[in-house]
């Protein structure tokens, strides 16, 4: 009786990186652009995007500047070994739009869009996996006319912003996403093949996006930008963070610089602290126990428990952070987001 020919298993797993604008990102004489409703910022994306379609949702809602949508498939034989894979045809960039208002008029002006970069498949045999990487970007397609410090010293394009992904596929059926390059400005999203929201980039740079993020320094000059990323805060602290930022009392807005000390560890403090922009450094006696960055709320656990810091908290780069006073907080929903935060108890 003859063997039926083997049939070998088909992974196949999506990713996207979602880039939008957050609110009072923007500053100096770009910030009068958006004062006056040239431009606009951007809602928060949801915690969950999960499929194409819900993509093409929010772009209708004029949500987000662009997406990096990278879908691939592998197939392995009976060993784990990976005998061919490839990326879908669904695997590309989706662009948002730019609605320029004037005199109460809208006109909307299409981004640019660059051509995709496709790395071929990285192929480890010995652990079982397919990794794929792309990178997609844009530039709006309305001119902003800027000095910069290198040739042509100055320039009418809007700088170009992207992201880079790749996605680890794996024999077991798994996969793994990551987020290693992307511009400095806007903020960067991801989401994993469940569609949840995951990573997120640390730090958006307007001066460095404006000045550099063109030509030779970007990927189509074959030059990346490391991608600061931390994982993305729990779907408590971004529904407290949203109750910190509509309350009656707006919160206080400080832009502290890299290095600056939050809080001390064991010294009394009553504000609670919401990271708008940067990443921060917690640590307890000494020892660096966590990274956090935007959406993360910090502090919790001095206004619940005696008033004392329980760890010492540091810029590791340029922060901003709306500061709330303990009487404008859902005492029941702080006690519910320190139910989730073990940074003090032990290592990250």
């Amino acid at each position: 009786m003859s063997t039926p020919p083997e049939v070998p298993m088909r992974v196949e797993s999506a990713a996207l990186s979602l880039s939008w604008i957050p609110s009072e990102s923007v500053r100096g004489w770009l910030k009068a652009g958006f004062d006056v409703g040239l431009s606009h910022y951007d809602t928060p994306p949801d915690d969950t995007v999960a499929g194409l379609g819900a993509v093409h949702g929010l772009r209708a809602e004029d949500r987000f500047r662009f997406v990096n949508h990278l879908q691939a498939w592998a197939e392995f034989d009976d060993d784990g070994n990976p005998t061919e894979s490839g990326y879908t045809p669904d695997s590309d960039i989706i662009l948002g739009a730019t609605t320029v208002r004037l005199a109460g008029v809208g006109a909307t002006f299409a981004a640019y869009s660059l051509p995709v970069l496709r790395h071929e498949p990285v192929v480890d045999q010995r652990a079982g996996a397919v990794r794929f990487t792309q990178t997609v970007g844009c530039r709006t397609g309305v001119p902003l006319p800027r000095p910069v410090p290198h040739a042509p010293y100055f320039l009418w394009q809007a700088p170009i912003a992207w992201t880079t992904l790749t996605l680890t596929l794996r024999a077991n059926g798994s996969a793994e996403i990551a987020m290693p390059g992307a511009s400095s400005f806007p903020r960067h999203w991801v989401y994993g093949p469940d569609g949840h929201l995951v990573l997120k980039s640390g730090l958006t740079d307007l001066e460095r996006w404006l000045a550099h993020s063109f030509g030779a320094r970007t990927p189509w000059g074959a030059q990346d930008s490391e991608a600061l990323v931390v994982e993305a805060e729990s779907a408590l602290e971004r529904e407290l963070s949203a109750t910190i930022m509509r309350a009656g009392t707006r919160p206080e807005i400080r832009r502290l610089p890299t290095g600056t000390t939050v809080t001390v560890q064991g010294e009394p403090g009553e504000d609670l602290y919401l990271v708008l922009d940067g990443v921060l450094d917690v640590d307890v006696d000494d020892r660096t126990v966590g990274r956090v960055g935007p959406g993360a709320v910090l502090g919790e656990r001095a206004l619940l428990e005696g008033g004392l810091r329980t760890s010492t908290v540091r810029a590791s780069t340029p922060v901003r952070l709306a500061v709330a006073a303990a009487g404008t907080v859902d005492l029941d929903k702080l006690r519910a987001v320190a139910e989730l935060h073990h940074r003090e108890d032990g290592p990250a």
